[in-house]
């Protein structure tokens, strides 16, 4: 697979160097053909609410970084089936999205002739959206204290590194079942970009997460992705990064230098979800890793 795509490298070469405030766009020469890439994912892959929208379902954007991945690399044919609230089990089994309607398992989408697969995942499996929402009300009151650290860490256990430890073969299911799948394919696991600031303690009250919990939410969005480079690694998978490269553009940012919107977006995203910026960010983390 590394001889079927020097074209793709030679071009994302270029790509990386484009400023990042920038959207991805086609290209003015489109790179040759590059094979039948999928890109396989939950909300952080799909773009809620991001312009346009293409599957209300999947809350499914044409601007997210698959889109702009595929648009780049100029693959023969693109699969974007990630959806919003998708989880490890939702690529490997039906499910549904989030109007409730049926979704075909994400991985039916990669056959034998795809060259290129991108996998996001593992969030929903340590319940992202509960985490953000119980830390939110923990900390709305009162900013001082770890109250949302002294929640998952009752009882001398760190429940939250219990459950990315527990995800960990969950991920390396769907990565095995990818390569079952195409056999000859180029799989990338696609990592979290920054949501906290990467250091200091927050913006409360604009993002209630109490000054203490900063930190401890930071470590855990460290472990997510340390675990999920890991078991690329152990699997035969690249990791393309996209937390290092949106440090400085985390939710306390303002409207025009975030990639990840806060509790009340001011850029089209959902909460606590990549704006176009960010998909576009985490493209070119992917681009990058492909060359």
């Amino acid at each position: 697979m590394h001889n079927a795509l020097p074209r793709l490298r030679a071009l994302a070469l270029t790509v990386v160097a484009v400023t990042a405030g920038t959207l991805l766009s086609s290209p003015a020469h489109a790179a040759a053909p590059t094979g039948r890439y999928v890109a396989l994912g939950d909300s952080f892959t799909s773009g809620p609410l991001i312009p346009d929208q293409v599957d209300l379902n999947c809350v499914r954007s044409n601007r997210n970084y698959p889109s702009l991945v595929a648009r780049t690399a100029g693959s023969t044919s693109f699969s974007d089936v990630s959806c919003g609230g998708a989880t490890t089990g939702d690529i490997l089994n039906a499910g549904k999205g989030t109007l409730g309607l049926p979704v075909p398992a994400q991985i039916s989408a990669v056959t034998a002739a795809t060259a290129l697969v991108s996998i996001g995942i593992g969030g929903n499996d340590i319940g992202f959206s509960g985490i953000v929402s119980a830390c939110a009300q923990d900390g709305i009151g009162n900013p001082f204290g770890t109250p949302c650290r002294d929640r998952y860490t009752s009882g001398g256990t760190d429940q939250l590194q219990a459950r990315i430890a527990a995800t960990a073969p969950k991920v390396a299911a769907v990565v095995q079942a990818v390569r079952t799948a195409a056999p000859t394919a180029r799989i990338v696991v696609v990592g979290y970009p920054v949501i906290v600031p990467d250091s200091g303690y927050g913006c409360w009250p604009t993002v209630p997460f109490a000054f203490g919990d900063v930190p401890y939410l930071r470590t855990v969005a460290k472990s997510l992705n340390a675990m999920l480079a890991r078991t690329a690694a152990a699997n035969g998978a690249d990791y393309a990064d996209a937390y290092t490269p949106s440090i400085g553009r985390d939710v306390c940012r303002g409207k025009s230098v975030r990639w990840v919107e806060g509790v009340v977006p001011e850029n089209a995203a959902a909460p606590f979800h990549p704006n176009a910026a960010g998909e576009q960010a985490m493209a070119t983390a992917v681009l990058a890793r492909l060359a």
